[in-house]
């Protein structure tokens, strides 16, 4: 069975997990270490799990569990690679796929622009716009049939 983890903290398209999740009957698990209130989803196929704060709690807590059928909704790189490297699929809130063929560079580009703010420099990433919701949409759609055939 296909099952979705959301790592939860900075997550903004948790309602249209909820919805794919409600069409398709998919166990959906919302992962964060409670530093930020996250409002309960009130469905019995999501379950809200808060981790022990501190740093990669709620990324170990997914990788840890998720298998080669499942989904994560995630914007962590190192997340994203390590759900890759057992299998399962990978998603950012923007739409991006995250794959075996693009996570190499995107971890290379992650720690360039930590140095690169370090020394002063750099920014974050763009604000979440209204086409990465429906391009997310398409995509998890997307995902998820994959999954559900594999």
């Amino acid at each position: 069975m296909t099952e979705i983890y959301i790592d939860a903290d900075a997550c903004p398209v948790r309602e249209e997990v909820y919805r794919v999740a409600d069409r398709l009957q998919l166990q959906v698990y919302v992962v964060s270490n409670g530093s930020r209130p996250i409002p309960p989803a009130r469905r019995d196929h999501v379950k809200m799990i808060t981790v022990d704060e501190g740093a990669d709690k709620a990324d170990d807590w997914i990788a840890e569990r998720i298998g080669p059928k499942d989904v994560c909704v995630t914007s962590d790189i190192p997340l994203a690679s390590r759900c890759l490297s057992r299998g399962a699929r990978a998603l950012a809130p923007t739409g991006k796929l995250w794959t075996p063929d693009n996570i190499g560079s995107a971890l290379a580009g992650r720690e360039l622009s930590r140095h690169l703010r370090e020394l002063g420099g750099g920014g974050g990433p763009p604000p979440f716009a209204k086409q990465d919701r429906s391009r997310f949409l398409s995509a998890l759609d997307t995902l998820v049939q994959q999954a559900l055939r594999a």
